[in-house]
């Protein structure tokens, strides 16, 4: 296995993110370098109160423990107690235009050593979208984007991403999905580590490609104390979702992580109200008619 080909694509991968979203918002992302006192470290690159992102950031880390904690045991009881070693780029975008969708992307790799033994690795990733107000061509946009960077590996591969997309980032407490979806994987190893690394920067590559189009044709749209009003209360949804039901953050959180590094996916203004329901044929009641069902986009 080559980790030194593992680091050189996530770091670059970071780097060409960064510089696509920094010449889009028109200003610099912070850089921020951590060390993990366990092993490890990574950096961060953020960006609050930019001239598009109200906040966003595009963390790499790699690190290493002694024992896989809980959260990355439960499908693997057998893996308890391995050292292990974790990299990859995570990413977070929220847009301050309403209109604009909050885009979530992550890839990364996996690996359970034990003495004696040949190393247990897999890949894992995806990328999702969570917009307020819905718009078809954009959902379209995103979902072809993803199906296009997995056809190479297989008819099969994109419609069950897609679905394990749809099935991951679905609120149980709140019977509903956290957005239009997009493609999702974990324990990615079969057919060889070229392949799976192959298909991982595959996924990682198409981000720009599947993000940016989107934001260009809404940056300019007009909005207002309403909209922004239902965009604060929706991003409570992104909130629950993450600290309730995500797995990268309860690991991230479990394994001693950095935290500021692991909560930068969280919004930085938020709103709940009580029972709210959107008025009968509003554009808001047609995020939850029209968008937030499972749908064939591509």
């Amino acid at each position: 296995m080559d980790t030194a080909a593992l680091l050189a694509y996530f770091t670059g991968l970071q780097e060409h993110i960064v510089a696509g979203l920094a010449a889009f918002d028109g200003q610099p992302f912070l850089t921020d370098s951590w060390q993990r006192p366990e092993g490890g470290g990574g950096l961060t690159r953020l960006i609050e109160e930019g001239d598009f992102f109200e906040r966003g950031g595009v963390n790499f880390s790699h690190v290493t423990g002694s024992h896989l904690p809980p959260s990355a045991t439960a499908a693997r009881p057998a893996f308890a107690g391995r050292a292990w070693e974790a990299m990859g780029v995570s990413l977070v975008l929220h847009p301050r235009n309403p209109y604009c969708p909050t885009a979530h992307m992550n890839v990364r790799c996996f690996i359970a050593r034990k003495e004696a033994e040949d190393p247990i690795w897999w890949f894992g990733g995806g990328m999702d979208l969570t917009p307020y107000y819905g718009f078809e061509e954009d959902a379209r946009h995103f979902h072809a984007t993803c199906k296009q960077a997995l056809a190479p590996f297989g008819a099969d591969v994109h419609p069950r991403y897609k679905q394990w997309c749809d099935d991951y980032f679905f609120l149980k407490h709140r019977n509903e999905p956290r957005g239009v979806g997009g493609i999702f994987f974990d324990d990615l190893n079969e057919g060889g580590f070229d392949r799976c690394f192959g298909l991982t920067q595959a996924v990682g590559n198409a981000f720009l490609a599947a993000y940016l189009p989107i934001v260009e044709r809404r940056r300019a749209l007009p909005y207002g104390k309403r909209e922004r009003d239902f965009q604060a209360y929706r991003r409570g949804r992104y909130v629950e979702f993450n600290l309730v039901w995500d797995r990268g953050t309860l690991f991230g959180l479990q394994s001693g992580g950095r935290t500021e590094s692991i909560l930068m996916s969280l919004p930085p203004l938020v709103k709940w109200r009580y029972d709210w329901k959107p008025e009968a044929g509003s554009a808001e009641e047609k995020l939850y008619t029209d968008f937030l069902k499972p749908r064939d986009w591509a």
